[in-house]
């Protein structure tokens, strides 16, 4: 499809990389940045697309998603996924392998990247699996994955042991990409639904102690320092899983780290009044642990925000606090509550907030960076800072309603979307994501 010829006027453009932070213009064509100015004139066949009032930055990134197809398409598809990427403001996205089958062979590998091509300008990279099945027993052909387009490797919603984390270290790191591990001790997780504490009695449902973290961080702190590779660390949920990877990035340990826009923003008293739709592994945490990811955002320590958007049907999520699956769906709301709830309290500036959204993940997972300079690829979105909106669940593009965010009343929503130079997503009428 060709792309549009575009003229984006009149915007705040904030790009920390390339050092912007004012009023512009950005002409966009045959898929590229080609010109950047304080005010550009109409070009002849080029549509102009008002922003004023808006801001404007390079296009958002999200490496950890789970787009459920092949398999589980009544939660979502990558069609409904992409769209609800970009309606959130995201032009890349890294697809999760706990599909049905798992991904764990080239083959499915490439069926979820051209799956995804038909689908949408949104691009999606594949992250396949580190075991076979994601069952934890044998590692997968990480080299032959990789060439596939796998960007990366992780048995996310499950462990990998010991002995097998060691060797998919080791054949990761052969293979030139990270392995993303979901750091659970399952000794110490096993039959909880929501942090340990007095709400999970008062609920009667079992409790996941912080350790179930932390202890699983080090162990693959521990580990990553013997065989080498690189680790990356998703959904940062705890202090103490803070201190272990400042000190091993300290150490010269390459380790990233991510934190999702729930923790960052929620603490488990939000499970008292949103349910399930409140229940996510990690759970929710205390207000001090909530203060400490916000910290390694601020200085680094974590690299990026990543928001795990995870649907489920409605069905599931109504089973109960001690029966529904883990997971909030978080695309079409991460930047609006995080613009809400921490840039505009002072929490985080506003260049930190885009940089930890788009140039940060891409760069963990060594993706094209986007920025809106002449050259590069056409990836830009823009938001209303000003008007208040009210998040709607039953307006979402993606097929999972499951949120506890629905009701709050925020600013910052996504309205326009171009993703390698095509709209991906216009809603500067809709009233809406």
């Amino acid at each position: 499809m060709t792309a549009p010829a575009l003229l984006l006027r009149g915007a705040r453009l904030v790009d920390p990389l390339e050092g912007r932070d004012g009023i512009a213009d950005v002409l966009v064509r045959n898929g590229r940045v080609e010109r950047v100015e304080d005010s550009i004139a109409a070009v002849a066949g080029v549509e102009v697309v008002d922003l004023i009032g808006m801001l404007l930055t390079p296009g958002l990134v999200d490496i950890h998603v789970h787009l459920r197809e092949p398999g589980q398409e009544e939660k979502e598809t990558i069609a409904s996924g992409t769209s609800a990427a970009a309606a959130g403001g995201f032009v890349a996205i890294c697809a999760m392998p706990n599909t049905r089958p798992v991904v764990d062979d080239p083959d499915l590998v490439r069926l979820v990247a051209e799956r995804a091509a038909e689908s949408s300008p949104v691009r999606v990279h594949p992250i396949a699996a580190a075991t076979v099945g994601s069952r934890g027993e044998r590692p997968t052909d990480v080299e032959a994955l990789a060439a596939a387009g796998a960007v990366a490797i992780s048995d996310d919603g499950r462990p990998i042991t010991d002995d097998t984390l060691a060797e998919v270290l080791r054949r990761a790191r052969g293979a030139g990409i990270p392995v993303a591990d979901h750091c659970e001790s399952l000794d110490r997780s096993a039959g909880g639904s929501i942090l340990e504490g007095p709400l999970a009695r008062r609920l009667g449902v079992g409790g996941i102690p912080p350790e179930a973290e932390s202890d699983a961080v080090a162990r693959d702190l521990e580990i990553l320092a013997r065989t080498g590779g690189r680790l990356h660390v998703c959904h940062v949920s705890t202090a103490r899983s803070v201190e272990l990877i400042r000190q091993a990035k300290a150490d010269g340990l390459p380790v990233t780290a991510e934190v999702t826009p729930h923790h960052l923003v929620l603490t488990v008293a939000q499970v008292e009044r949103s349910g399930a739709q409140a229940k996510m592994n990690p759970p929710l945490a205390g207000s001090e642990d909530r203060e400490a990811v916000r910290a390694a955002l601020a200085d680094g320590t974590i690299d990026c925000v990543a928001t795990d958007h995870a649907p489920h049907t409605d069905a599931e999520k109504n089973r109960g606090l001690g029966d529904a699956p883990f997971g909030i769906v978080g695309l079409e709301t991460a930047f609006a509550i995080l613009y809400s709830e921490l840039v505009l309290t002072g929490t985080l500036p506003l260049g930190t907030l885009v940089r930890r959204l788009s140039a940060d993940p891409a760069g963990v997972l060594g993706l094209e960076v986007p920025a809106v300079r002449p050259g590069a690829r056409a990836d830009l979105a823009a938001f209303d800072l000003e008007t208040e909106w009210t998040v709607d669940p039953a307006r979402f593009h993606s097929r999972g309603r499951n949120t506890p965010f629905g009701g709050w009343r925020l600013r910052g929503r996504p309205v326009y979307t171009v993703a390698d130079g095509r709209v991906a997503y216009d809603g500067r009428r809709a009233g809406r994501p």
